[in-house]
């Protein structure tokens, strides 16, 4: 892929398909670091699953064959120097507790380092097509950082659906008055 945020909205889509009601998007930007992190509360994988997932040619998709969100971000990671982990609990093992925690770590500084890309779209793009999922989004470079959680929106906004024009527009707004300052 061609920039980060589309490995972002990829790996948040898959969150929305195993059940999450609760995906946070993490970005933290440190020295020479990005590490991505994307954690739901989704119906989880089975310890098989997870050791598959980077396989190009697993998939539980079954309108095609091969599965490239996540191997392609291993292979985004890789090539910088850094890594990809996954960590993932089953609802059958904690009915409670249970979801996917992928970390991602990327060189910044490296040649091959991916760009980061239009964020603020893919945070937009999965509210509007998941209103009635909630997303936490947190950039964090320095000491300054980009905030969104839909929860507290819904505490504001009461009955007004959160893909609503109106809505996209304000949340819009506020995320590029936020990048302006990061």
């Amino acid at each position: 892929m061609k920039e980060l945020s589309l490995n972002i909205l990829d790996v948040a889509e898959n969150s929305v398909k195993a059940g999450a009601t609760l995906t946070q998007i993490l970005l933290t930007e440190q020295d020479n670091v990005l590490t991505l992190e994307i954690i739901d509360d989704g119906c989880g994988m089975d310890a098989d699953t997870v050791r598959s997932v980077t396989d190009p040619f697993y998939t539980t998709r079954t309108t095609r064959k091969v599965g490239m969100g996540i191997p392609l971000l291993k292979l985004a990671c890789e090539q910088t120097g850094g890594n990809l982990t996954i960590s993932s609990v089953t609802e059958a093992d904690d009915p409670v507790n249970h979801g996917t925690h992928v970390t991602a770590t990327f060189n910044t500084d490296h040649i091959d380092f991916t760009p980061i890309g239009d964020v603020s779209s893919s945070i937009l793009t999965l509210i509007q097509g998941h209103p009635d999922t909630d997303f936490v989004f947190h950039h964090q470079k320095g000491n300054q950082s980009v905030d969104l959680d839909t929860r507290q929106l819904r505490e504001v906004l009461e009955d007004v659906p959160l893909n609503s024009y109106d809505v996209m527009s304000w949340i819009s707004e506020y995320l590029q008055e936020q990048y302006e300052k990061l």
